[in-house]
C-alpha cells in the first residue's frame, strides 16, 4: 500500500507539470502566431505585447524547472518515471526557446514598420508558407507531446525537412533580391532574420516530438535515421 500511495502521488505531481508544460506550449504557440500578425500588418502596440508576454513564458520556465527538480528529489522517480521527467524538462527549454525566437520576429516587425521599409519587398508573403508549416508543427509537436502519440512525433520530425527546405528557397530569393535593387536590402535582410527564427521554432518543434518518443520507447533518437525507418515500415 505505501509503495502504490507513492506511486499515485507521483502520477499526481508529473500530471500538474505537464498540464502547465502545456499551458506554456499554449502560451508560445500564441505568441509565435501573435508575433507572425505583427510582421504582416505592422501593429506596433501588439509588438510590444508578444515581446512583453516573453515574460510570462520566461517564469514559467523557472517555476516549471524547480517543480521537476523538487520532484525527482522528492519522488526519487526511477527508469521510466526519471526519463519522462528529463524529457519534459527539455521540452520546457525549448518551449521558452520558441518564445525567445518569436519575441525576435516581434522586434523586427516593430523595427520594418518604424523604418519603413514595407512595401519595399511583399515581406509577409515569402515566409507565409514556412511559417504555415512551422506553426502546424509546433501545434502538432504539443499534441503528441499531451497524448504521447510516437507515430504523430515521427511524422513531425520527418517534416522539418519541408521547413528546412522552404528556408533555403527563402535564402537565395533574399540574395537574388538583394543583387538585382540594393534598396531591398534592409527589408532582405529583415525577412530573413524573421525566416531564420520561424525555422528555428520548427527545429525546436522536432526536438520535442523527439522527446515524446525517447518517453515512449525509451530511444535517442537525435542524429539518426530513426524516423525514415519508421516510417518506411509503417509502424
Amino acid at each position: 500500500m505505501p509503495g502504490d500511495h507513492s506511486s499515485k502521488a507521483y502520477d499526481m505531481d508529473l500530471e500538474t507539470i505537464r498540464s502547465k508544460v502545456l499551458t506554456m506550449g499554449g502560451l508560445v504557440e500564441s505568441q509565435f502566431n501573435d508575433a507572425m500578425e505583427c510582421f504582416r500588418g505592422g501593429d506596433v502596440v501588439k509588438a510590444e505585447q508578444v515581446i512583453k508576454s516573453d515574460e510570462n513564458v520566461n517564469r514559467l520556465e523557472v517555476t516549471l524547472d524547480d517543480a521537476c527538480s523538487h520532484l525527482i528529489v522528492k519522488r526519487q522517480p526511477a527508469a521510466n518515471d526519471l526519463r519522462t521527467v528529463m524529457a519534459t524538462l527539455k521540452v520546457i527549454t525549448d518551449l521558452e526557446r520558441i518564445g525567445d525566437e518569436a519575441t525576435k520576429i516581434a522586434r523586427t516587425a516593430k523595427h520594418l514598420h518604424e523604418r519603413g521599409t514595407v512595401g519595399v519587398l511583399n515581406h509577409y508573403e515569402l515566409v507565409r508558407v514556412l511559417a504555415s508549416n512551422a506553426a502546424a508543427s509546433l501545434h502538432d509537436a504539443l499534441d503528441a507531446f499531451a497524448r504521447l502519440d510516437e507515430k504523430q512525433a515521427a511524422r513531425i520530425i520527418a517534416a522539418d525537412e519541408t521547413i528546412d527546405h522552404e528556408f533555403r528557397s527563402i535564402t537565395r530569393a533574399m540574395v537574388t533580391f538583394m543583387m538585382e535593387d540594393p534598396r531591398t536590402i534592409s527589408a532582405a535582410l529583415d525577412t530573413l532574420w524573421v525566416a531564420k527564427a520561424v525555422e528555428r521554432i520548427g527545429d525546436h518543434a522536432k526536438n520535442i516530438a523527439e522527446y515524446v518518443i525517447y518517453i515512449v520507447e525509451g530511444k535517442d533518437i537525435r542524429h539518426t535515421d530513426y524516423v525514415y525507418t519508421k516510417l518506411d515500415s509503417k509502424v
